[in-house]
Protein backbone atom coordinates (compact mmCIF):
# COMPACT_ATOMS: atom_id res chain seq x y z
CA UNK A 1 0.00 0.00 0.00
CA UNK A 2 1.18 3.51 -0.49
CA UNK A 3 0.84 5.48 2.37
CA UNK A 4 0.68 9.41 2.38
CA UNK A 5 1.43 11.77 5.41
CA UNK A 6 0.47 14.49 5.29
CA UNK A 7 2.78 16.82 8.02
CA UNK A 8 1.09 20.01 9.12
CA UNK A 9 3.67 21.18 11.70
CA UNK A 10 6.00 23.94 10.83
CA UNK A 11 8.42 23.24 13.99
CA UNK A 12 10.94 20.50 12.50
CA UNK A 13 11.90 17.97 14.97
CA UNK A 14 8.70 18.74 17.09
CA UNK A 15 6.23 16.32 18.63
CA UNK A 16 4.43 15.98 15.58
CA UNK A 17 7.29 15.00 13.50
CA UNK A 18 7.96 12.57 16.50
CA UNK A 19 4.57 11.07 16.34
CA UNK A 20 5.22 10.78 12.66
CA UNK A 21 8.60 8.74 12.05
CA UNK A 22 7.02 6.36 14.52
CA UNK A 23 4.00 5.42 12.55
CA UNK A 24 6.11 5.68 9.67
CA UNK A 25 9.15 3.23 11.20
CA UNK A 26 5.87 0.84 11.82
CA UNK A 27 3.96 1.24 8.58
CA UNK A 28 7.42 1.09 6.22
CA UNK A 29 7.80 -2.71 7.54
CA UNK A 30 4.83 -3.63 5.00
CA UNK A 31 3.97 -0.40 3.06
CA UNK A 32 5.64 2.10 1.12
CA UNK A 33 5.36 5.80 3.19
CA UNK A 34 5.87 8.80 1.93
CA UNK A 35 5.71 12.17 4.29
CA UNK A 36 5.01 15.79 2.81
CA UNK A 37 5.86 18.55 5.27
CA UNK A 38 3.48 20.91 4.19
CA UNK A 39 5.51 23.60 5.04
CA UNK A 40 7.70 22.95 2.87
CA UNK A 41 5.37 23.78 0.01
CA UNK A 42 3.66 26.83 -0.95
CA UNK A 43 -0.27 26.52 -1.41
CA UNK A 44 -2.48 29.08 -1.37
CA UNK A 45 -6.42 28.74 0.21
CA UNK A 46 -8.77 27.90 -2.26
CA UNK A 47 -10.59 31.12 -3.25
CA UNK A 48 -14.29 29.14 -3.97
CA UNK A 49 -14.04 30.28 -7.38
CA UNK A 50 -14.90 26.75 -8.62
CA UNK A 51 -12.69 27.60 -11.80
CA UNK A 52 -11.38 23.86 -11.39
CA UNK A 53 -14.88 22.34 -12.10
CA UNK A 54 -14.52 23.96 -15.15
CA UNK A 55 -11.14 24.15 -16.76
CA UNK A 56 -9.83 21.08 -18.65
CA UNK A 57 -8.22 18.47 -16.12
CA UNK A 58 -9.88 20.39 -13.36
CA UNK A 59 -6.83 22.95 -13.13
CA UNK A 60 -6.81 25.20 -10.66
CA UNK A 61 -6.26 29.18 -11.82
CA UNK A 62 -3.44 29.26 -8.80
CA UNK A 63 -0.20 27.96 -9.61
CA UNK A 64 1.12 27.24 -6.83
CA UNK A 65 2.87 23.76 -5.14
CA UNK A 66 -0.88 22.32 -5.01
CA UNK A 67 -0.14 20.45 -8.00
CA UNK A 68 2.49 18.08 -7.21
CA UNK A 69 0.67 17.25 -4.29
CA UNK A 70 -2.38 16.66 -5.56
CA UNK A 71 -0.11 14.29 -8.22
CA UNK A 72 1.31 12.27 -5.00
CA UNK A 73 -2.28 12.41 -3.27
CA UNK A 74 -3.52 10.73 -6.76
CA UNK A 75 -0.72 7.59 -6.58
CA UNK A 76 -1.98 7.17 -2.15
CA UNK A 77 -3.90 4.83 -1.16
CA UNK A 78 -3.86 5.76 2.34
CA UNK A 79 -3.56 9.28 3.60
CA UNK A 80 -2.56 9.59 7.07
CA UNK A 81 -3.58 13.82 8.09
CA UNK A 82 -0.78 14.44 11.06
CA UNK A 83 -1.05 17.91 12.71
CA UNK A 84 -0.17 20.04 16.19
CA UNK A 85 -3.45 21.35 17.17
CA UNK A 86 -3.81 25.47 17.27
CA UNK A 87 -6.46 26.80 18.84
CA UNK A 88 -8.37 23.01 18.26
CA UNK A 89 -8.09 22.93 14.74
CA UNK A 90 -5.35 22.17 12.74
CA UNK A 91 -2.45 23.98 11.14
CA UNK A 92 -3.20 26.75 8.82
CA UNK A 93 -0.89 25.12 6.38
CA UNK A 94 -2.28 21.73 6.57
CA UNK A 95 -5.92 23.06 6.47
CA UNK A 96 -4.70 25.22 3.35
CA UNK A 97 -4.09 21.93 1.32
CA UNK A 98 -7.19 20.39 2.76
CA UNK A 99 -9.46 22.78 1.44
CA UNK A 100 -7.90 22.81 -2.21
CA UNK A 101 -9.03 19.32 -1.64
CA UNK A 102 -12.72 21.08 -3.22
CA UNK A 103 -11.08 20.36 -6.87
CA UNK A 104 -12.75 17.71 -8.25
CA UNK A 105 -9.43 16.13 -9.27
CA UNK A 106 -9.89 14.55 -5.60
CA UNK A 107 -12.86 12.21 -7.50
CA UNK A 108 -10.23 10.17 -9.20
CA UNK A 109 -7.52 9.44 -6.04
CA UNK A 110 -7.45 5.86 -5.07
CA UNK A 111 -7.36 6.51 -1.78
CA UNK A 112 -9.47 4.61 0.70
CA UNK A 113 -8.00 4.58 3.88
CA UNK A 114 -7.81 8.16 6.08
CA UNK A 115 -5.87 7.70 9.45
CA UNK A 116 -5.09 11.04 12.33
CA UNK A 117 -2.29 11.87 14.58
CA UNK A 118 -3.13 15.19 16.19
CA UNK A 119 -0.82 16.25 19.25
CA UNK A 120 -2.00 19.04 21.61
CA UNK A 121 -0.90 21.37 24.87
CA UNK A 122 -3.35 21.22 26.27
CA UNK A 123 -5.35 18.66 28.01
CA UNK A 124 -9.06 19.38 28.15
CA UNK A 125 -11.20 16.33 26.93
CA UNK A 126 -12.76 18.29 23.78
CA UNK A 127 -9.43 19.44 22.61
CA UNK A 128 -9.70 17.46 19.28
CA UNK A 129 -13.62 17.36 19.04
CA UNK A 130 -14.00 19.90 16.08
CA UNK A 131 -11.20 18.21 13.67
CA UNK A 132 -12.71 14.93 14.66
CA UNK A 133 -16.13 16.00 13.85
CA UNK A 134 -14.53 17.29 9.93
CA UNK A 135 -12.08 13.92 10.02
CA UNK A 136 -15.36 12.07 10.27
CA UNK A 137 -17.48 13.91 7.92
CA UNK A 138 -14.65 13.53 5.12
CA UNK A 139 -14.59 9.55 5.86
CA UNK A 140 -18.79 9.28 5.66
CA UNK A 141 -18.54 12.05 2.23
CA UNK A 142 -15.67 9.96 0.48
CA UNK A 143 -16.47 6.47 1.92
CA UNK A 144 -12.92 6.15 3.58
CA UNK A 145 -12.30 3.41 5.76
CA UNK A 146 -10.87 5.04 9.46
CA UNK A 147 -7.47 3.59 9.61
CA UNK A 148 -6.98 4.82 12.67
CA UNK A 149 -6.66 7.87 15.52
CA UNK A 150 -3.26 8.96 17.48
CA UNK A 151 -4.66 11.81 19.72
CA UNK A 152 -1.93 12.44 22.01
CA UNK A 153 -2.46 15.72 24.83
CA UNK A 154 -0.70 17.92 27.29
CA UNK A 155 2.87 17.87 24.41
CA UNK A 156 4.06 21.14 24.62
CA UNK A 157 7.36 21.31 24.18
CA UNK A 158 9.83 19.57 21.74
CA UNK A 159 9.97 15.84 23.25
CA UNK A 160 6.95 16.15 25.29
CA UNK A 161 5.47 13.21 23.69
CA UNK A 162 8.50 11.20 24.50
CA UNK A 163 6.30 10.75 27.87
CA UNK A 164 3.20 9.17 26.94
CA UNK A 165 2.79 5.97 25.15
CA UNK A 166 2.08 7.80 22.39
CA UNK A 167 5.00 6.90 20.16
CA UNK A 168 4.26 3.10 20.93
CA UNK A 169 0.88 3.37 20.03
CA UNK A 170 1.63 4.97 16.90
CA UNK A 171 4.60 2.95 15.75
CA UNK A 172 1.37 -0.12 16.64
CA UNK A 173 -0.80 1.81 14.43
CA UNK A 174 1.38 1.87 11.45
CA UNK A 175 2.59 -1.43 11.78
CA UNK A 176 -0.89 -2.66 11.87
CA UNK A 177 -1.67 -1.80 8.52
Amino acid sequence: MNILILSGSPRKGGNTDLLIEAFTKGASEHNKVEVISVHDYKVAPCMGCNACFKNKDNTCVQKDDMTAIYDKMANADMLVVASPVYFYGLSAQLKAIIDRCHNPRRDTFRISKLALLLVGAATLPELFDSIITQYQLCINFFHLEDAGKILVRGAKDKGDIKNSGALRDAYELGRSL
